[in-house]
């Protein structure tokens, strides 16, 4: 008889909730400091929902104006691509030190300074200097790294009986984010007076906003946010495994963080590219914004659903087809009638999308055989995932701009779908690595 996997609650907090700390133990006084934050439920909350909301909007804001920033530029399609690709580039480098700074400061001090890094770096982007434009992407994508690595370790910290619900929360509160910038941006550049400048630095205010409400924690948590020892012998910025073994020497772990890097590919070329392809092909931005938002706000669908019946499942491949599939076909829908059918294959792509990452993160902890490689895994999988999802605006801005049209841009997308297949199907099988 095929027997079912069901995830217990410590197995489905593990999946959302990978832990920046993991491998400490607090001291005396940190656990005092959490004991007192919690007192403070309500400011806790609205600090954690106010973060999460900036956690993709200066990313968002960005697609929906690219044209703009080129022509003010003079900017080739590939180096308008650098303009979203950089800050993706530095949310992967920024991973590899944000769990070194939660063991070290704390995650309160750590989630200040990252909504403060954020604030600034949106509003260097805007200076008028290509220069400032990349620097301060990479000021962007760093401070969101860490506000990715940082923020479910602190939910799965102070509501650990609570956790499934905290990250309803939380991710809810990252996609409306998304969904109303990228609904905004042109409207707000019109209300500017066609500033997209403005439209850009408007959104370092919800960073600011955010930051002064995490500051009664910093406060409250001050001096005392100490770890006694560690838990392991390893910590857990190291790449080995519970019983010694290297994830990065294993032939499934890199299976399951080729499918992350993948899939998070194709999500940012959309994120770059997505309202550029409409209005190419004669789109209003305003019209091409909306959609794009309406893409953002779908991705719940299938991060919520996906993740759900894959714990259910021994083997996940069903669910790699399915994703894959509504991706691909998304992405053909842009290909063959992309404003005939912009909504149609905006809200397939969104489910694929959503689905898609889901799955990824579905992935990471039941292919681990424990809590220490599951923190190690997600590791190496965003760490590479991101560094390599990098590439995707750059490349398809840069076959855009040899070939002056969307088609073969696209046809290369369709290829990192089958590739995500192929090495999805191999890490959907029931093993551990």
């Amino acid at each position: 008889m095929r027997k079912v996997l069901v995830l217990s609650r410590p197995d489905v907090d593990r999946l959302l909730l990978p832990d920046a700390e993991a491998d400490v133990r607090p001291s005396p006084q940190g656990a005092a400091a959490r004991r007192a934050l919690l007192a403070h439920p309500v400011v806790l909350l609205v600090g954690i929902v106010l973060a999460s909301v900036n956690m993709r909007a200066a990313l968002a804001s960005v697609s929906p104006l690219v044209g703009e920033i080129s022509d003010s530029f003079g900017l080739s399609s590939t180096a308008s691509s650098l303009v979203t690709s950089v800050p993706v580039l530095f949310l992967g480098l920024g991973a590899l030190v944000a769990p070194w700074l939660a063991r070290r400061f704390g995650s309160e001090p750590v989630l200040l300074f990252a909504l403060l890094l954020l604030a600034v770096g949106i509003v260097v982007r805007v200076a008028p200097s290509a220069v400032a434009l990349y620097g301060g992407g990479v000021l962007v994508g760093t401070a969101i790294a860490l506000l990715n690595v940082l923020m479910p370790g602190l939910i799965k910290r102070d509501f650990p009986d609570r956790a499934a619900s905290m990250t309803s929360v939380y991710t809810g509160a990252m996609i409306a984010g998304a969904t109303l910038v990228a609904a905004s941006s042109v409207p707000l550049e019109k209300a500017f007076g066609g500033s997209w400048e403005a439209s850009l630095a408007v959104w370092s205010l919800l960073a600011v906003l955010a930051a002064v409400a995490w500051l009664p924690q910093v406060l409250i948590a001050r001096g005392r946010t100490g770890h006694e020892v560690r838990v392991g012998a390893g910590s857990a910025g190291s790449v080995s495994g519970g019983a010694g073994k290297s994830v990065w020497r294993s032939a499934l772990a890199w299976q399951v963080t080729l499918f992350m890097g993948l899939q998070s590919l194709w999500s940012y070329v959309l994120i770059a590219w997505m309202p550029t392809i409409f209005t190419d092909h004669g789109m209003s931005r305003s019209t091409a914004g909306v959609i794009f938002a309406f893409n953002n706000l779908i991705q719940v669908a299938g991060a919520f659903a996906v993740p759900l019946l894959a714990g259910r499942m021994r083997s996940q491949r069903p669910l790699i087809v399915l994703v894959t599939s509504l991706v691909a076909a998304g992405y053909a829908g842009l290909m063959i009638a992309p404003v005939s059918g912009a909504w149609l294959w905006s809200g397939v792509l969104g489910i694929g999308q959503g689905g898609a990452v889901g799955l990824a993160l579905t992935l990471i902890v039941l292919r681990s055989g424990d809590a220490r490689t599951a923190a190690r895994l997600s590791g190496m999988a965003q760490t590479v995932g991101y560094l390599l999802a990098a590439a995707g605006p750059i490349a398809a801005g840069a076959v855009h701009q040899a070939t002056g049209g969307w088609t073969v841009p696209i046809a290369l997308v369709l290829g990192v779908c089958a590739a995500a297949l192929t090495v999805g199907l191999f890490a959907a099988r029931d093993r551990t690595v």
